[in-house]
């Protein structure tokens, strides 16, 4: 059987993506873990990730016109390249440092990495659009396998950042990540394949903000969306799971990192597997758009149910039990998958919505939201976990699921889409 065409541009757009997401998701669990035993509060751990958000917000408005103006090789060669600075950069902080330096310090080097990822991003999921086959099903298929193994990778990556964190230390692991990444970086420009857009010198920037009804309501229940994820995972079951978990000795912090670490990993990596499997399970490639804009309807009304239940459950409970402990595993387990189901949907629609011509700035303005939605989940993290712990991260994450369904419930599932999927 002949290989389609683009395939290996979009192997090797990949195969980058897979790279960046393990040191990605390696470097989330080894600052937010090193950092909790350095003492910082929920809040202080927020604020660390605060600025990797509002970079992600700023960077997905100017890399769709940047890749539309300079191609999305450049895009993606630059999202690598900073990422090992940023990297290179963490390994240097003192640990004698005051604390509101080591903070803006540490901040200032989640930004580089929140620029670097949304870049990357942004360029992996155009490059979808551009290189998938036309006949039916294909976009959605392609779209699916890429963001499920994305983040089955970025779950090893949480799963590695604690393993080496507890076996070799903060600095030597993060160095490690940094030469790793270079060296496929390296990799990757020498040989990139053919078949990525090369840019367009009329692109302007203005172009950047879609006054397409569908992809605004579409973006709005993406900023709720992944809000609602990570109101709960950013910070608060990471720091109630170390509060259980750990005895406070070195060896107990030892035990609790590889079990937070591996609760990350599964959930991620279940995750990415429910997205891959999203077109067969819901029959893409037989049923009409519209019918899968009811879909994405559908499935967040079913995702409200889990952390509302989940809220009460442990509000109800009081003190930690282990039979809380492993219901609270179970339901988010399956908090994940149908919150996959939800993710697999938005990233198909987003390019079933766009116009070739500037796919990379209507992705560019969609992950905007989805990075909206990130800082928003963050910020609310750390504030809802010190004022009402876990049932108000809970709480929380259900009322933003219904305001996704909201957004979700305001597409056009009888506009025809722009371009065959």
């Amino acid at each position: 059987m002949s290989r389609p065409e683009g395939l290996s541009a979009y192997i090797a757009v990949t195969a980058a993506y897979w790279a960046f997401m393990l040191t990605d998701g390696a470097l989330r669990m080894l600052v937010l873990l090193h950092f909790h035993t350095l003492g910082f509060s929920p809040v202080q751990l927020a604020y660390l990730f605060v600025l990797y958000e509002i970079a992600g917000i700023v960077t997905n408005l100017c890399a769709g016109w940047i890749a539309a103006r300079f191609g999305l090789t450049s895009t993606l060669y630059a999202g690598l390249s900073i990422q090992v600075v940023a990297l290179l950069a963490l390994a240097g902080l003192n640990p004698q440092w005051a604390l509101w330096a080591s903070v803006a310090y540490v901040m200032a080097v989640q930004g580089a990495s929140g620029v670097a990822k949304d870049l990357s991003k942004m360029s992996a999921k155009s490059a979808v659009k551009v290189l998938a086959p036309a006949q039916r099903g294909g976009l959605f298929r392609w779209v699916a396998v890429l963001t499920g193994s994305k983040n089955a990778v970025k779950g090893l990556g949480f799963l590695l950042g604690a393993a080496l964190l507890a076996l070799v230390g903060f600095v030597p692991a993060v160095l490690a990540m940094a030469a790793v990444l270079a060296v496929i970086l390296l990799a990757v420009v020498l040989r990139m394949p053919g078949g990525l857009p090369q840019g367009w010198k009329g692109a302007k920037f203005a172009e950047v903000f879609s006054k397409d009804r569908n992809i605004n309501w579409l973006s709005a229940a993406r900023v709720f969306l992944f809000g609602a994820r990570d109101v709960w995972f950013v910070v608060g079951i990471p720091i109630y799971f170390y509060a259980v978990l750990s005895d406070g000795s070195e060896a107990g912090d030892r035990a609790a990192f590889f079990m937070i670490g591996s609760f990350m990993a599964v959930w991620t990596i279940l995750y990415g597997g429910v997205q891959a499997s999203a077109p067969r399970l819901l029959h893409a490639a037989d049923r009409p758009e519209a019918e899968l804009v009811e879909e994405a309807r559908r499935w967040a009304g079913l995702l409200f149910a889990v952390p509302a239940a989940l809220a009460v459950l442990v509000w109800v409970a009081g003190d930690p039990a282990p039979w809380l402990t492993v219901s609270l595993v179970a339901g988010l387990l399956v908090f994940g998958a149908i919150f996959a189901v939800n993710s697999s949907l938005h990233s198909y629609l987003i390019l079933a919505f766009s116009k070739s011509e500037r796919v990379t700035m209507d992705v560019g303005f969609y992950y905007m939201a989805n990075a909206t939605g990130r800082l928003l989940g963050t910020l609310l993290s750390g504030l809802t976990y010190q004022l009402g712990g876990l049932p108000l991260c809970l709480g929380t994450a259900a009322i933003l699921v219904g305001l996704s369904w909201l957004g979700a419930g305001k597409l056009d599932a009888h506009t025809p889409s722009r371009a065959p999927a």
